[in-house]
């Protein structure tokens, strides 16, 4: 089941109420945190989305892992309100939403750039220039390495992708060859 749209209400509204009350921070940080340990444990998925779990077994579990997590204040009210609106399952998505929206506030955008190994320093610092550049916003660069590359770099920010891989330019150069 696709949680996008609930994600997307569910993200906008705490992003209003965190500018709100100036706790942004807090608030992102606690749905994040809580939306990475419940992705990461099927078991709490499971205690936290069944309906024959009483609500307050399941409201003291979410409670004990948000104590371990240390969250309060707001971002423990955000989530009780997800728990009992049955909403647990799309936290993830809501923490990604939110992220999103935090991120367009502070004027950051996001890249992910793959490699078929590692990449200097400074070649990083060179395109976060060059990216920053290019779309007017600071941004922060995610390096991820994949020896399936061969070769090159692989850019993506949003829903764009620059792919200046070697693997693109050998599947390219074989589909030119299989057309002519």
């Amino acid at each position: 089941m696709s949680y996008e749209s609930i994600a997307r209400r569910y993200a906008r509204a705490v992003f209003e109420l965190g500018k709100e009350t100036s706790s942004l921070a807090d608030i992102a940080g606690a749905v994040q945190s809580f939306a990475a340990a419940y992705s990461s444990s099927p078991e709490l998925q499971t205690v936290l989305g069944n309906p024959l779990v009483h609500d307050k077994e399941r409201e003291a579990v979410m409670r004990e892992i948000a104590e371990r997590l240390a969250i309060k204040g707001l971002g423990l009210n955000t989530l009780q309100l997800l728990l009992q609106k049955r909403r647990m399952a799309a936290i993830p998505e809501i923490a990604r939403q939110l992220g999103r929206l935090v991120d367009d506030d502070a004027g950051l955008l996001r890249a992910e750039v793959t490699s078929a190994g590692p990449l200097a320093e400074t070649y990083l610092a060179k395109l976060r220039g060059e990216l920053e550049k290019a779309t007017g916003k600071k941004v922060k660069i995610e390096h991820r390495q994949d020896a399936s590359l061969i070769g090159g770099v692989v850019t993506k920010i949003g829903d764009r992708v620059v792919d200046g891989s070697l693997r693109a330019r050998l599947s390219s150069f074989r589909d030119a060859l299989l057309s002519t």
